[in-house]
Parts: C-alpha cells; sequence; structure tokens
C-alpha cells in the first residue's frame, strides 16, 4: 500500500530526494532549487512565507507551495 504525501516540515535535501529519488541528495536539492529559482510564482509565494534561498528546512507553508506548483512527489 503506497502511502499518500503528507504536508509537514522537511529538510530541503529530504524534499528533493522525494521529487528526484534516483539522484544523489545533493544532485536532487540542486535540481529543486533550480525548479524553484525557475518558477516565478513560487519564489513570490514562498518569499511571502520567509523563505530564503539556501534555507535547510522548509515549513508546512514552504511544501504547500511547492507541491502546489510541481505537484507531489
Amino acid at each position: 500500500m503506497e502511502e499518500k504525501f503528507k504536508i509537514r516540515s522537511y529538510g530541503f535535501g529530504e524534499l528533493a530526494q522525494l521529487y528526484f529519488p534516483t539522484i544523489t541528495k545533493k544532485s536532487a536539492s540542486a535540481q529543486l532549487r533550480r525548479w524553484i529559482k525557475l518558477s516565478k510564482t513560487v519564489m513570490s509565494e514562498l518569499d511571502h512565507f520567509g523563505y530564503r534561498p539556501g534555507i535547510r528546512l522548509l515549513t508546512p507553508a514552504h511544501v504547500k507551495v511547492i507541491v502546489n506548483e510541481f505537484g507531489e512527489p
């Protein structure tokens, strides 16, 4: 039985690995950062919730913004 994705706090690398399970944590993090940076919608919404580049812990609000834009991992 597959677990449903939960909106909660995630480490940045932890969430990135859920989106990119076949690559290293470092590469997954770089790819997720690239997605975030390229999406003006996501960046402006994340800024509203206090996101700053280089942040290591994503709050549930940050995760919700990312999932709303890119879908569940």
